[in-house]
């Protein structure tokens, strides 16, 4: 009996290790949580596979709403045009400055 829970215990904590690249994913709530455990089911018998997948699964997750994306680009025009202006405010100084 005691070696049936042994078994079972061990097998229960390599089974978590195994996994933990999607585990921890999932956790982070990563974009890519399928793909992740996905790539780690598939993949993650290798040692190389199963690091790919844990650092993969703690890198930053960069999905983001319609609204953020939108706002991104809107700030993103903004500084485009302000650059622009203080670009031409500074060669028409440059210009009248010779006067």
């Amino acid at each position: 009996m005691l070696k049936s829970v042994i078994e079972f215990a061990a097998i229960a904590v390599a089974v978590s290790v195994y996994f933990l690249p999607s585990i921890l994913a999932d956790q982070r709530k990563h974009s890519d949580t399928l793909v992740i455990a996905l790539f780690n089911a598939v993949l993650g018998w290798s040692v190389i596979g199963w690091v790919i997948a844990l650092v993969w699964s703690l890198t930053p997750s960069h999905s983001h709403s319609p609204r953020t994306i939108t706002l991104m680009k809107r700030e993103l025009q903004t500084v485009t045009v302000t650059a622009a202006i203080v670009t031409r405010a500074q060669r028409r100084d440059r210009n009248n400055s010779g006067y």
